[in-house]
């Protein structure tokens, strides 16, 4: 990172001192946050210890008794997990494979409540890479508004779409009550300097997720929040390497998922750097993942250890080792379904 910070992110880092920061960030750091969206000032950001934090802090403000919230699933778990904790009543919207894993609109107007407080959406989608077009997504904000709740956009995959074209805008951008939900994890591949982001055009709602984490880490880590800044005014590069990654791995699942139709099959993610592909042989996932993690130390996730009932798994390719896990996979596949 320091090979591609500028001449002021350099400065900041020799001459950083190991005291506490600001708790809402650093302010060159929040501006570069902002500047990621089109309608947002650096007063309507806010930085946590990682992803994690903002959802835990999030939904523990937003969220009580007597709330309901839906979420958008199969899911990150936090997302719907941290919501029941609050002792709110939570709703999972599924995705179908069916489908193409798309959005169902009508499903989600069918649980609105007048109670219903959050939607939780997550695009680009994780386990299934799913995208919604522009139209389906413009109708899920119009739908938060008519219902008066809040809307929160994981966002985290952003910027890992294969056509720049599909990149959905920012819902902080697009909704008065749309919260953007951002980490230099996933799209950044960055996750070890533990720095998320919350974006929201509500003060009211800002300074009360700013006094909670006074209660839990209170600041960043002061050098990680210099490497995001520099991480980010070099986002093209970063982004273009995920990229670069990504749709190069998809070229090696493609001839997978061909060759092996007759054991496994998938609905081609549209974006980001995971899928949800299922076992379609005579095998249960549970077995076939514990097998072959011990006979080739390749590791899929069975959906079932998120409650995702089927022979489905998660499968992540934003790694540049993917070509040698297939072989291990492959190895193990003539072996067990063949």
């Amino acid at each position: 990172m320091l090979d591609l910070a500028d001449e002021e992110c350099l400065t900041l880092w020799r001459d950083l001192k190991l005291g506490y920061t600001e708790s809402t960030g650093h302010p060159l750091l929040r501006a570069e946050i902002a500047s990621l969206y089109r309608h947002i000032t650096p007063d309507e950001t806010l930085t946590f210890a990682g992803a994690e934090e903002a959802i835990y802090i999030l939904l523990n403000v937003l969220l009580g008794a007597g709330d309901h919230a839906v979420v958008a699933w199969p899911a990150y778990q936090s997302l719907y997990e941290v919501a029941r904790s609050t002792g709110a009543s939570v709703d999972l919207l599924e995705l179908h494979e069916s489908s193409g894993w798309a959005l169902d609109l009508n499903a989600l107007q069918r649980l609105l409540r007048p109670t219903t407080r959050l939607i939780v959406v997550n695009f680009p989608h994780n386990p299934t890479g799913t995208l919604p077009d522009r139209e389906s997504f413009g109708a899920l904000i119009d739908m938060a508004r008519y219902a008066g709740c809040w809307l929160l956009s994981d966002e985290v995959y952003r910027g890992l779409e294969y056509d720049d074209a599909d990149r959905l805008p920012a819902v902080c951008d697009q909704y008065e009550h749309g919260i953007s939900l951002g980490v230099m994890s996933k799209a950044y591949a960055l996750a070890g300097l533990r720095v998320g982001w919350i974006v929201c055009r509500n003060a009211d709602l800002l300074g009360r997720l700013a006094a909670f984490k006074d209660y839990t880490t209170i600041c960043n880590s002061a050098p990680s929040e210099i490497l995001a800044l520099a991480a980010l005014r070099a986002r093209e590069s970063l982004l273009a390497r995920s990229r670069a990654i990504v749709t190069g791995n998809l070229v090696y699942l493609d001839r997978f998922f061909s060759e092996w139709s007759g054991a496994f099959r998938w609905v081609r993610p549209r974006a980001g750097s995971v899928a949800f592909p299922k076992l379609t042989a005579n095998s249960s996932i549970e077995s076939f993942a514990a097998d072959l993690v011990e006979h080739e130390g390749v590791l899929l996730l069975p959906g079932t250890l998120f409650g995702h009932a089927g022979n489905h798994f998660r499968l992540g390719f934003g790694r540049r080792d993917l070509p040698e896990a297939l072989e291990g996979l492959e190895r193990f596949a003539a072996l067990q379904l063949r």
